[in-house]
């Protein structure tokens, strides 16, 4: 296994404390990254652990595959395919199942992928570089009207509209291809911003988002956790922007509900039916002492869950 681990892992302990860790337990990582959840649950597995590792970006699938441990497996795959690698690794349920969303601190210091407006390079931002239309692709042709949906609706950016116009526009004269080009179209268009925050931050994660289809992913991920944790088993999930934390806590605040009868219904406190899901604890946010040694970490928020019913 690698032993020096280069890029800030955020929430490392926390989350990985919030898995609980059985040492002769099945755990999924669904978004490996460059493996500081990983090596931390590796430590406290035993020899009958067992560690499955789920990852998009083929960089990141490299990396792990150098790992060399017996409890540890990895697969080039978005978590949408969670159930299928599960199916085929024959494995029904797990001890525990971590989400850590959005683009990793790898993605962004590459500058070839296009996700960071700091450096000017191919406007590309795939997460799986293997499949799928890069952002300039996208932008070459899309609507007017789908691209201010997107940048309004993934980006909550006041100013879609008058981006999207002066997207289109620009392309006609000239392609899109380079993220310096994006920041200063949108930097036209944009016409107060928040101190210290680029004026493109907002669009660059909408469509990043939108050509990820990260909401839409989480979305179908979520029911698949829950239907594959054992009884007692925990979902930790980390999210980094509101649109992605907003459907975490709804779906735990759902699934916590989901079978709850109406006030005054005469039944035994012993057949009122449980929901599938305890939330475990509140929110958590960075301490003090991570955000100075990792400013990225300022967005991200965890949230737990542990299987209440019978799996």
């Amino acid at each position: 296994m690698i032993d020096e681990l280069t890029h800030a892992t955020v929430l490392l302990h926390e989350a990985v404390d919030a898995l609980a860790i059985k040492p002769e337990g099945i755990y999924v990582d669904c978004t490996f990254g460059r493996g500081g959840h990983s090596a931390q649950i590796l430590q406290r597995l035993g020899p009958q652990g067992r560690l499955i590792v789920l990852d998009k970006d083929m960089t990141a699938v490299a990396h792990g595959r150098l790992w060399r441990d017996a409890r540890f497996h990895i697969e080039h795959s978005g978590f949408t395919r969670l159930a299928d690698v599960l199916g085929e690794l024959g494995v029904e349920r797990v001890d525990g199942i971590l989400l850590d969303l959005g683009v990793s601190s790898p993605q962004l210091d590459e500058a070839e992928r296009g996700f960071s407006f700091r450096f000017d390079a191919p406007l590309d931002m795939r997460m799986d570089t293997s499949s799928g239309l890069t952002a300039a692709q996208w932008l070459e042709t899309v609507d007017e009207g789908l691209l201010t949906e997107v940048i309004r609706d993934y980006g909550e950016e006041r100013f879609a509209k008058q981006i999207a116009r002066a997207l289109v526009a620009a392309r006609a004269i000239q392609p899109i291809e380079t993220t310096r080009q994006l920041v200063e179209l949108v930097s036209t268009a944009v016409r107060t911003r928040e101190p210290g925050k680029n004026p493109a931050t907002r669009t660059f994660q909408a469509i990043r988002i939108y050509l990820n289809q990260e909401l839409e992913e989480l979305e179908h991920v979520l029911p698949e956790c829950v239907a594959h944790l054992k009884t007692g088993g925990r979902l930790v999930v980390i999210s980094f922007h509101s649109l992605e934390d907003r459907m975490v806590k709804h779906f735990m605040r759902a699934m916590h509900d989901a079978d709850k009868l109406p006030r005054n219904v005469p039944i035994r406190a012993s057949e009122v039916p449980r929901g599938k899901l305890k939330r475990v604890g509140k929110a958590v946010r960075a301490g003090e002492a991570e955000l100075q040694a990792n400013p990225r970490a300022r967005s991200a928020t965890m949230r737990v869950a542990e299987r209440s019913d019978v799996a």
